[in-house]
């Protein structure tokens, strides 16, 4: 870890336990990280989001370079908050790299959250372990964004291998795939 410095490294943490927001904020911080800001929900996390867009100063940040943010929360959820980041006209950064914290990381809650556009997922618990490898994840491993009819959001496929034409499922051609580079 010495080699990296995160201290102009920008977070926003949108939990609802108390007890785990500042858990995160606190190993977050341990780690090096500048500015770590928390919400306790989804509308709370897109206002501030568009604070930081409209007024840095009041928002005590400059831009947020990643969000963690809970699944299952009251109000709005994470999912929510990520098809807003991801979907919506007045998001301020579609691009952002989104870590979807979930309590049910089974494979179908995988597989929709990676749809709506995470970047990294985290289990609940969670170690500082665990929280390291996802920031490292973004840091070391920044993805190229996708651009579909379907989908928006970074590329879901991790590993590069030759797929055999006669084998490649995927219809891809210059009028229905965009490769947005960040």
């Amino acid at each position: 870890m010495s080699d990296y410095d995160f201290g102009l490294f920008s977070c926003l943490v949108v939990e609802d336990s108390s007890y785990l927001r500042t858990l995160m904020s606190s190993s977050l911080r341990a780690l090096g990280v500048g500015n770590v800001k928390t919400v306790d929900d989804g509308s709370q996390g897109i206002e501030f989001l568009q604070l930081v867009q409209s007024d840095p100063m009041k928002a005590g940040m400059q831009n947020v370079d990643i969000v963690f943010s809970n699944w299952q929360m009251s109000l709005v959820d994470g999912m929510m908050l990520l098809r807003w980041v991801r979907r919506h006209k007045e998001s301020p950064n579609r691009f952002i790299p989104f870590v979807m914290v979930t309590g049910y990381p089974d494979r179908e809650k995988v597989r929709e959250a990676r749809s709506m556009g995470a970047t990294e997922m985290l289990a609940k618990p969670f170690s500082v372990v665990n929280l390291v490898q996802r920031l490292l994840q973004v840091v070391n491993r920044p993805r190229k964004f996708v651009h579909t009819a379907k989908y928006f959001g970074p590329d879901r496929r991790r590993k590069a291998r030759e797929v055999p034409p006669d084998k490649d499922r995927r219809k891809i051609d210059e009028q229905n795939v965009e490769v947005v580079h960040v």
